[in-house]
């Protein structure tokens, strides 16, 4: 049976000159800079989500990752919690966790003892990778991420959350009867895939997997059923990712948005570390056979000024026809991340 239809179509749709623009969402990583301690990475996300309650942003969501240098989103209900706490209005949600890693009954526990301690702000949105590296992988593990067994973990996952069924033996207490809104992510078909047999929106991970996505999003819309006993929503309904980077000139934004490929670089060729500084001369810091990972994933990608990002962000929502975006910023520098959500949100006309 459809949920309330506002938890994935909310109020941060802008009206322009007539029209309006799709509710836009943060996604946070917790991303950590060269000689910036954890602590610190989670202190600025904290600072980030606390603006991005205030600017108007739909949600904010992070994600899983595992064993990063990178990354401090390791535990992500522990951090949606500490957020909640530092927020009033805005949703926050797992972009996402990663069910393989996990028991279903533990994640309904998690997310159900938030949203009752903090009300009804949670979106949960799960993926079948493993946010990590195949080592660290294999430590987390408890069931693969095969399509048939990942949407079984997920139906079951959604009962936990549900109203109560008579007789039943296991129950999650906290969680029963929360009915928390569930996404299925995904950054190939396979999740649109799953998506689609059980009804539910679909979140696809076009900042780092851009090149699946209109096929991911054919195939969820083609197969998408609406009377499956799992449906939260009567129609197909989408989001996607991009990499957003907003300055006052596209020379500041291209500037500063070399740390953002830096780190794709590093990552892609497994060498992950902490965000590096922003560099004048991109080719001089790289080497020649790794500067094409610098350059991809450019389709979904906005760096500029607010008047460059916007009509690009209209665009990738226009052509893909999407129903909310949601994107992701990474600076060395995190005061000029805030920045540049600051400025987005000025220019898209949220309030």
């Amino acid at each position: 049976m459809p949920t309330d239809s506002t938890h994935f179509t909310d109020n941060t749709s802008t009206d322009v000159g007539g029209g309006r623009r799709v509710p836009l969402s943060v996604l946070d990583l917790v991303p950590r800079s060269l000689g910036m301690t954890p602590s610190r990475a989670i202190e600025e996300s904290v600072k980030l989500a606390e603006e991005a309650d205030e600017l108007g942003y739909g949600r904010f969501w992070m994600a899983e990752h595992h064993g990063s240098e990178t990354f401090m989103s390791s535990a992500t209900a522990l951090l949606l919690g500490h957020m909640a706490q530092h927020t009033s209005r805005i949703r926050l949600g797992s972009g996402g966790v990663m069910l393989p890693n996990h028991a279903p009954l533990m994640v309904a526990e998690y997310y159900g003892t938030l949203a009752t301690i903090y009300g009804d702000r949670f979106d949960l949105g799960l993926g079948r990778a493993p946010g990590t590296d195949p080592m660290t992988a294999a430590a987390l593990a408890r069931s693969s991420g095969q399509l048939n067994d990942f949407a079984s973990q997920v139906a079951s996952l959604q009962s936990y959350l549900g109203d109560p069924v008579a007789g039943a033996r296991v129950r999650a207490l906290p969680g029963e009867s929360t009915h928390i809104p569930i996404w299925m992510l995904g950054s190939s078909t396979g999740g649109a895939q799953v998506a689609a047999a059980l009804g539910l929106p679909f979140s696809f991970a076009s900042h780092f997997a851009p090149d699946q996505l209109e096929a991911a999003l054919s195939i969820y819309r083609a197969r998408f059923n609406p009377d499956a006993q799992t449906a939260q929503v009567e129609r197909p309904t989408t989001m996607a990712g991009v990499n957003v980077l907003v300055a006052p000139t596209q020379e500041e934004a291209d500037f500063l948005f070399t740390s953002a490929q830096l780190m794709a670089i590093r990552i892609r060729s497994g060498q992950p570390a902490p965000l590096d500084p922003p560099v004048s001369d991109l080719a001089a810091a790289v080497p020649a056979e790794l500067m094409h990972l610098a350059h991809a994933h450019q389709a979904a990608r906005a760096v500029g000024t607010p008047e460059v990002v916007v009509e690009r962000l209209e665009s990738f929502a226009a052509e893909h026809q999407l129903d909310e975006l949601i994107v992701t910023t990474y600076t060395y520098d995190p005061q000029l991340r805030r920045r540049s959500y600051r400025m987005l949100a000025e220019a898209w006309g949220l309030s």
